[in-house]
């Protein structure tokens, strides 16, 4: 006969341990869940404080290399010949260089002593030939020039008219300096990043004394005077079928926040645009209505070029390839992997370099027959590493960017003329960055406008080989008078320096 409920106590402790077990199972899975998650967390912060570490204060040999370097310690004798021989062509262009620079001849005589021979006694009195020819580069200071101009002037004989001739042109209304001057500064401080208190200091070495707010409204009045070439230059960009893009911060003094320098690029077209702020209000204003490509980061702000009826957005795999190392450098052998087949990428496009095909159709063909091989491979193991790391470990967050970024990432298969990275757009913001250490901010939005204008004109300068002082010396004095239906001919890649430049050399 089987005891009732109530004569057997044993079964509700027994009930009560089973519930007190379960709940603090409970507690332990989820207090394990806790520590796993802080476990995951502190990892990437520990990766993360590495990274840093590494990039401020470590050796090079803990530094990202770039794909260049590691395709050159792989490369075979025919790719070492072939880059011996483009280093070769480069020392005897700098040789060419060195021949066109101003001749001056030291003409350095006998004395009487050397003259008296050890040999005879006679005297070498003889002349031998031209001489024992030897160079030396020196540096000349520059200088400044105070021009003194007179306007002539004629009277008529009736005594009731006198002509005046036409004065000198300024670049400047109501300024004292000459084109030459005004374009040295900008190029000063655009190009070499040189702060204009320094650039005072220079010139008070070189016998002329400017303060520095002179200097600084120069500069932009210069700006505006050029506004015209600036835009036409950035809508150029815009309207072009590839356009890369990035953007970096700069401090603006009135307000006291940060500002942002976007720079867009097609080709050796260069173009920055300055804003208050990073949203994707200066992408809209800049590219909005265009068509074509966009290369950019996976950063959002870009999204409203990019949505429905927009540009196409193709990816950075440079970026992929860094959140890769800084996972490898910290230990995690799985990295190798990646890095390897992303170097094949680049291996790739090295070869279409080196045989001139770079955007052709042949160079398509090379990247469809190779890279999306090497792509396809790349898909296959991220999918195979999803589930070996945490999300939040160097590895997952690498490799949940790739996957994401996926469909931009092989966008460069089906077009030749779109890069496999976005490095071009981070060097045009490298010389923002050095100005941003030297001269530290902008006053407000509109001298952080004037600087972006003339950043573009002087870096499509550099691009395109042409020499920025000379071209700014130029433009700034024709610009006014220019038709504006043949602007373009002003522009850097279509300038060429005047007549009278060129007799004269």
């Amino acid at each position: 006969m089987e005891p009732a409920d109530h004569d057997c106590p044993w079964r509700e402790e027994a009930l009560a341990l089973r519930k007190l077990a379960a709940e603090q199972a409970e507690v332990i899975r989820q207090q394990a869940e806790v520590i796993r998650e802080y476990g995951q967390k502190l990892e990437a912060v520990v990766a993360q404080m590495q990274a840093l570490e590494r990039r401020v204060l470590g050796p090079k040999s803990e530094k990202m290399p770039s794909p260049v370097v590691e395709l050159r310690r792989q490369e075979n004798d025919d790719d070492a010949e072939t880059r011996r021989l483009a280093a070769l062509e480069r020392r005897r262009e700098r040789a060419a260089l060195r021949e066109n620079l101003r001749q001056e001849t030291v003409t350095h005589h006998v004395t009487d002593e050397q003259a008296d021979c050890p040999k005879c006694g006679g005297v070498a009195d003889r002349t031998v030939g031209g001489g024992k020819e030897t160079f030396i580069i020196e540096y000349v200071p520059g200088y400044f020039v105070r021009q003194k101009h007179i306007q002539e002037k004629r009277a008529c004989d009736c005594g009731e008219y006198i002509a005046t001739a036409e004065p000198a042109p300024r670049p400047i209304d109501n300024s004292h300096y000459g084109p030459g001057f005004i374009a040295h500064l900008v190029v000063m401080k655009c190009s070499d990043s040189i702060p204009l208190h320094r650039l005072a200091k220079q010139y008070q070495r070189l016998g002329i004394s400017m303060q520095r707010s002179t200097l600084t409204d120069l500069f932009h009045r210069a700006a505006e005077k050029l506004e015209p070439l600036y835009r036409r230059l950035l809508s150029l960009v815009a309207r072009s079928d590839i356009v890369q893009a990035d953007e970096t911060s700069m401090k603006m003094l009135r307000p006291n926040k940060r500002g942002f320098v976007w720079t867009f690029l097609s080709g050796d077209l260069i173009a920055y645009r300055f804003a208050e702020g990073r949203s994707g209000d200066t992408p809209r204003d800049v590219l909005g209505g265009s068509e074509g490509t966009l290369v950019v980061d996976a950063y959002s702000g870009y999204n409203r070029v990019t949505d429905v009826d927009g540009r196409s957005r193709a990816g950075c795999i440079a970026h992929v390839r860094r959140k890769f190392f800084d996972a490898h450098v910290t230990g995690v052998v799985d990295a190798k992997a990646a890095l390897d087949l992303i170097l094949e990428i680049y291996r790739v496009e090295h070869e279409a370099r080196a045989r001139g095909i770079v955007r052709s159709d042949e160079h398509l063909a090379l990247r469809r027959a190779r890279s999306s091989v090497v792509m396809d491979r790349l898909r296959t193991w991220l999918f195979d590493q999803q589930g070996k790391h945490a999300p939040k470990s160097p590895v997952g967050e690498a490799v949940r960017y790739a996957l994401n970024q996926w469909n931009t990432l092989t966008l460069f298969l089906d077009d030749a003329r779109i890069p496999v990275d976005n490095n071009a757009s981070e060097r045009a913001l490298r010389v923002v960055a050095l100005g941003r250490k030297n001269f530290l901010f902008v006053g407000d939005e509109e001298h952080g406008a004037n600087l972006a204008g003339l950043y573009s004109l002087v870096a499509t300068c550099d691009a395109v080989g042409v020499e920025p002082t000379q071209y700014i010396k130029d433009v700034i004095m024709r610009v006014d008078t220019h038709p504006a239906s043949r602007i373009d001919e002003l522009l850097p890649q279509n300038w060429s320096p005047p007549v009278r430049w060129t007799e004269s050399a």
